[in-house]
């Protein structure tokens, strides 16, 4: 592809990225069944570890973005994206029908007073306690690294088990909420495949 071809993908998957943002936020509002929790005693049991919301935030989003150096084509590129639209309705479908929320006390963490704690606390404002499952951040780095994996190899699992671990230190999601987001980011992939 030539360089304007890539500088056009860029900007497409920034807007692609924020827009799929309004319908995360969406899903935050309007439930269609009684909000769960999953706290289990191994859940109490993951240290708070705030410092993990650069990876959880930071790394998430250049990622993602990786992609757009590695479309072959025009199509390649439409049909990525288009896995991640597969991905992102299959997430609306289970915020809605089967929303969970982390609990109350996870997200009450005043004695801590670093940066990476303030960080957190302003993701917060913006990133309710409830679509926690299954782990959207998960099954997004999931389906990146196996769009990524021909080009990185098995490294590009590094991707996916970072933000997990992140989302566990963070006390973002519930362990549960993991390998549940995978099986999504999979299945997104197996439809993109299917298209190939």
């Amino acid at each position: 592809m030539r360089p304007q071809d890539y500088a056009i993908n860029l900007v497409l998957s920034v807007i692609l990225i924020v827009g799929t943002y309004q319908f995360y936020f969406f899903t935050q509002r309007f439930q269609l069944a009684r909000v769960r929790s999953f706290n289990t005693r191994v859940d109490d049991l993951i240290p708070f570890q705030p410092a993990w919301v650069w990876i959880y935030s930071f790394l998430y989003y250049p990622a993602i973005l990786y992609l757009n150096l590695i479309a072959q084509n025009q199509r390649h590129f439409v049909l990525m994206a288009f896995s991640f639209m597969v991905l992102l309705f299959m997430q609306m479908a289970c915020f809605m029908l089967f929303p969970v929320s982390t609990p109350e006390h996870w997200r009450k963490f005043d004695g801590e007073q670093g940066l990476s704690a303030r960080f957190l606390k302003f993701v917060h404002k913006f990133d309710a306690s409830t679509n926690c499952f299954p782990s959207m951040h998960v099954s997004v780095a999931t389906l990146t690294a196996l769009h990524a994996i021909q080009y990185l190899g098995p490294w590009s699992y590094l991707f996916p088990l970072a933000i997990g671990v992140s989302c566990l230190f963070t006390k973002q999601h519930y362990l549960v909420d993991l390998p549940f987001g995978a099986v999504l980011g999979w299945l997104a992939y197996a439809a993109y495949e299917a298209l190939v």
